[in-house]
């Protein structure tokens, strides 16, 4: 149980890292260097394991729509809507990933959803509403759309993105390729176009868009290591013991952490709001999967 503790512990710190990072650096390099850096380290892996294959041609869009969904579009979305939100109000909104899959499951792959189903999906993102009430004046001021702020919804996209990207990935495992090598290239493609946005975008290119080199580089590789090597590995190791719904259900904690490590580093202030969302996520995950089970 330890292991689950430390696992969602460290998912949550990956985004306080992330905020922290971008006083360092401009964000859209930051996340592209990141990615690149991460996919050459699995590639490497596959080239001294000597497991690295060739990609066939009729599945290179598949690595290409990866590489745009899970990573591209992904970190664009949600390092936007970082620079505008807390991290643990970011954390908090992606509680809302078993929801929107399970809406895809019911549009895409055409799964019946009983009614308590429905209820939990229902109460799930009722637990949105509380967030509202949390809108900082900076995030007002970029915009609304209906009740969510733009970051809000940007966040919200990055989620929707993910999520596509795993029905993706999942696609290129059935074709016999490894997660390993599918989340390499996406990583080092992805983030050479997170790269090219960042220079046409214009951010402050001179030599580097770097401001604190030494603190920079600490946090990116502490933020690699943990995301994509020590979390990748460990939620793997875990899904051989314990069920994707106990792991749904387990991952409820992160936001819990995300708060503890926001307000110790970011001196971010949680109110009620946030600990209301959480619990009316974990009431319709509860709802929703007690019904699956049947």
């Amino acid at each position: 149980m330890y292991l689950i503790i430390l696992l969602f512990a460290l998912f949550a710190s990956i985004f306080t890292m992330q905020k922290e990072t971008l006083k360092y650096a401009e964000p859209l390099f930051l996340i592209g260097t990141r990615m690149i850096f991460s996919g050459i380290l699995l590639i490497l892996y596959e080239i001294i394991n000597k497991k690295l294959i060739r990609i066939k041609l009729k599945h290179i869009s598949l690595f290409i729509t990866l590489s745009l969904l899970n990573i591209y579009l992904t970190n664009m979305l949600e390092i936007w809507g970082m620079s505008y939100i807390t991290s643990s109000k970011t954390c908090l909104i992606y509680s809302l990933s078993p929801f929107i899959a399970a809406l895809f499951s019911f549009f895409l792959m055409k799964e019946k959803l009983s009614i308590k189903k429905k209820l939990g999906l229902i109460i799930g993102f009722i637990g949105l509403a509380p967030i509202i009430y949390t809108q900082n004046i900076e995030e007002i001021n970029v915009g609304k759309i209906f009740l969510l702020t733009i970051p809000e919804i940007s966040i919200i996209g990055a989620i929707i993105c993910n999520i596509l990207g795993w029905i993706i990935l999942k696609k290129i495992i059935i074709n016999n390729y490894s997660q390993i090598i599918a989340n390499g290239y996406s990583m080092f493609f992805g983030g050479l176009l997170i790269l090219i946005h960042s220079y046409i975008h214009k951010e402050f290119w001179i030599i580097l868009p770097i401001y604190n080199f030494k603190t920079l580089i600490i946090y990116s590789i502490l933020t690699s290591i943990i995301s994509n090597i020590i979390c990748y590995n460990l939620f793997g190791y875990l899904l051989k013991k314990y069920t994707v719904t106990f792991m749904s259900f387990a991952g409820l904690i992160t936001p819990i952490f995300a708060s503890i490590f926001g307000i110790i580093f970011h001196k971010e202030i949680i109110t009620w709001h946030f600990y209301a969302s959480n619990i009316l996520f974990a009431i319709g995950l509860i709802i929703y999967h007690r019904e699956e089970k049947k």
